[in-house]
C-alpha cells in the first residue's frame, strides 16, 4: 500500500516551511521534522497538510498508535479527503487488521470514487482476508483439495504482487504531497459566445456557464437536401434547432449557478433540489444515506467554503446534457483541485444533475 496526499493542501507559507519538513523526512531525520513541524501547526492548528506530514513523520518512526491518532482525528476533521483513511488502511494492515482496513479504504472510495490507490490496496486487502477465510477452512476440514488450490492461488498472488509486506510510501517517493501555493482564484472567461451573462464566477463542483464546444451545443440550422454534405447525412439526425440550443446552455448554466451559490451558502434544500430523484449515488448507497452525508460534510463545516470553476465544456445531445470542468475548492486549512463531469437531464423545465464524477 502507498502513502501519499494527492490533493494539493496548501498556503504561501508552505514555501518556506513543509518543503523543509519534507527534506527532513527524506533524509530519515524524524525527531528533527517533528519538531519542526510541532512549531509550524502551533499557529495552524487546523493546517490538513502539517497534520497530514505530522502523521507520516509518525509512521516513518514506527509509532503506529500516534500515526492512526492523527490520521483518525484528520478524517473526522476533513471527511471529505480519502487520504487519511488510505493510509489508516495502510497502518491497519501492517497490524494485520484487516477488517478496519477494509473499512478505511471503502470509506476512502466513497469519498473519491475514482481514488486508484484505494481501489488497489482495497485489492490486497481483499487478498489477505481470502488467504485468511481459506487458511481457516483447511483448519476445520485439511482434505478439501479445492480450498487447497484456492489458497495456493491466493498466496501466490500476494507474494507475485510484491504485497505480502504491506508499507506506506517513504517520504522521499512521495512527491504528490504539495508544496506549492495554490491557483489564484479562475473567472469563467466571458468573451465565449454562448457564456450565460449570470456565469462569471461559479463557486461548486458542477460546472461554470460557457459551453466550451459550440459546435456541439447550437448545431447548423438544417441545410437544404441538396446541400448536406455526405459525412453530414446520418440515418436518424436528431439535430437541435441553434436558438433551442443556445436556451438550453443558458439554462444549463443558470442551473448550475444556483446549484453552486446554494453549496456556498450551505442551503441544503436548495442544494439537493439540485439533483435528480433517480441521481446516481456513490457505490449504490441510499438517497437518503447520501443526502445525510452531504449535509454533514457541507452543513457541519465550520468556516466559508468556495469554489472556483475553469475550463468549463458543456455538450447538450437533446434532453440530456455532459459538462465538464476544473474545480478549485477551498475551506479553512484546505485548498483542493480536481477535473469534474456532470451528466444532467431536462426535467420540465429545470436541468437537474443525473450523475457526477471526479478524478
Amino acid at each position: 500500500m502507498t502513502i501519499g496526499l494527492a490533493i494539493g493542501l496548501a498556503t504561501p507559507a508552505f514555501a518556506d516551511e513543509l518543503p523543509e519538513v519534507q527534506r527532513l523526512i527524506k533524509q530519515g531525520q524524524y525527531p528533527q521534522a517533528l519538531e519542526k513541524v510541532d512549531a509550524y501547526l502551533s499557529t495552524r492548528p487546523k493546517d490538513a497538510q502539517g497534520r497530514f506530514l505530522k502523521g507520516l513523520i509518525y509512521t516513518e518512526m514506527n509509532k503506529p498508535t500516534e500515526a492512526i491518532g492523527v490520521f483518525t482525528r484528520l478524517s473526522e476533521d476533513y471527511p471529505e479527503l480519502p487520504e487519511p483513511y488510505n493510509n489508516l488502511a495502510v497502518l491497519y494492515a501492517q497490524q494485520r487488521q484487516y477488517d478496519k482496513a477494509r473499512t478505511a479504504l471503502e470509506m476512502a472510495i466513497r469519498t473519491h470514487p475514482s481514488y486508484a490507490i484505494a481501489y488497489e490496496n482495497l485489492g490486497d486487502v481483499y487478498a489477505k482476508l481470502a488467504s485468511q477465510a481459506y487458511d481457516k477452512a483447511l483448519q476445520l476440514d485439511g482434505s478439501n483439495a479445492g480450498t487447497q488450490n484456492k489458497l495456493a492461488l491466493i498466496r501466490d498472488l500476494i507474494t507475485t504482487s510484491g504485497k505480502s509486506n504491506v508499507k506506506p510510501t517513504p517520504a522521499a517517493a512521495a512527491p504528490v504531497v504539495a508544496v506549492a501555493p495554490p491557483p489564484a482564484p479562475v473567472k469563467v472567461a466571458e468573451a465565449k459566445p454562448a457564456a450565460p451573462p449570470t456565469a462569471s464566477v461559479v463557486s461548486t463542483t458542477p460546472g461554470s456557464a460557457t459551453p466550451a464546444a459550440p459546435a456541439a451545443v447550437q448545431p447548423p440550422p438544417p441545410a437544404k437536401p441538396a446541400e448536406v454534405k455526405p459525412a453530414e447525412a446520418k440515418p436518424t439526425p436528431e439535430p437541435v434547432p441553434a436558438p433551442i440550443a443556445g436556451a438550453a446552455g443558458d439554462d444549463i448554466a443558470h442551473a448550475i449557478n444556483a446549484w453552486a451559490s446554494a453549496w456556498e451558502r450551505k442551503d441544503m434544500k436548495a442544494y439537493l433540489g439540485a439533483y435528480a430523484t433517480d441521481f446516481r449515488t456513490p457505490k449504490g448507497i441510499s438517497r437518503k444515506d447520501w443526502e445525510a452525508e452531504r449535509t454533514k460534510r457541507i452543513a457541519g463545516k465550520g468556516g466559508k467554503i468556495s469554489v472556483k470553476i475553469e475550463d468549463l465544456q458543456t455538450t447538450i445531445n437533446g434532453d440530456s446534457a455532459t459538462v465538464k470542468f476544473r474545480q478549485h475548492y477551498a475551506a479553512p486549512g484546505l485548498n483542493s483541485s480536481a477535473t469534474k463531469t456532470m451528466t444532467l437531464a431536462r426535467t420540465g423545465n429545470r436541468w437537474l444533475i443525473k450523475e457526477e464524477n471526479a478524478r
